[in-house]
């Protein structure tokens, strides 16, 4: 404890003398950056559950006496733990991001050991399913108790290619049926870029099922997928994965029918650039997972 103490005085004493400045833990710079993002980030709920990651390992360690092997037992340790590669990227990238900010904001003269270390994205997930699954998909969903949504909620996510997010926080006043458009601003989607998602006729009737079960319901609710108090409704993960067993689909999620969205699209023959402009990447670069769907039309 009394080197400790004498250690710390003496760092005082060079920043107060030389302008010398002392050396940095992961605990401050992360605590830093998260202090600084909370309000503006939209993803700052997910940095907080990688934080809580990396503090396991790298809590009360000195930026300047972490290496590169440590990083790697670092992703042993996350492996160890079942996590894939997306999510240990994640939390590294995270790392580099809170050192990153505590230089260029804060001034703050450290070294950053996770730069240049951050493991290359692995090729992501790509499920999709036939329309002939999907259409036993929607009829499982009339077995399911208490989830007389989930057929509109399938058919809006394939028919729009909108995220889960997107379509459970769906507001009335965004859907112009009119127009044949449902208008999202920068705040409800997760690039922070405003898009317009036209509505083709089974996304039209899915749409006015909704209202018709909001007119019965609760006529004053804001929100598309609501329950019948007019609340939002909050998830469909249990009655997705319910009305999936019930149609013999293995492996499918939720955001799998984003994916099938751009898969037959992409099938169809409908450039990769309308596809991304639609789906709201980015990048061309997210879109470009599809390409290979469209082999056919390519000969």
């Amino acid at each position: 404890m009394d080197n400790s103490f004498a250690k710390w005085k003496l760092d005082d004493f060079h920043a107060a003398t030389w302008g010398a400045q002392p050396p940095r833990t992961f605990d401050e710079v992360m605590l830093k950056y998260l202090e600084a993002t909370r309000e503006i980030k939209k993803s700052w709920q997910l940095d907080q559950y990688g934080a809580k990651a990396l503090y396991r390992f790298f809590t009360g360690q000195r930026l300047d006496r972490i290496v590169g092997a440590d990083l790697l037992q670092f992703r042993k340790f996350r492996e160890s733990e079942g996590c894939g590669m997306h999510t240990i990227r994640r939390e590294l990238a995270l790392f580099n991001r809170a050192i990153s900010f505590a230089q260029d904001e804060l001034g703050w003269m450290i070294p950053n050991p996770v730069k240049g270390r951050v493991p290359p994205l692995p090729e992501g997930r790509l499920r999709w399913i036939s329309p002939a699954e999907a259409v036993a998909l929607v009829e499982a969903t009339g077995k399911v108790v208490r989830a007389t949504h989930l057929a509109d909620f399938i058919l809006l996510a394939l028919h729009t290619g909108c995220r889960r997010g997107e379509l459970l926080g769906l507001e009335w006043s965004r859907v112009d049926f009119h127009g044949g458009l449902i208008h999202m601003e920068g705040e409800h989607t997760k690039a922070g870029k405003r898009r317009s998602v036209p509505i083709n006729e089974t996304a039209r009737a899915a749409l006015l099922s909704r209202a018709r079960f909001r007119a019965a319901h609760c006529p004053h609710s804001p929100w598309v997928f609501a329950h019948l108090d007019g609340n939002r409704l909050g998830s469909v993960k249990n009655s997705f994965r319910k009305a999936c067993q019930l149609a013999g689909i293995d492996d499918f999620r939720v955001h799998d029918l984003r994916h099938t969205c751009a898969a037959w699209l992409v099938s169809s023959g409908v450039p990769l650039s309308e596809i991304r402009d639609l789906l709201g990447h980015a990048s061309i670069k997210q879109t470009e997972k599809y390409a290979h769907l469209a082999q056919e039309n390519v000969r």
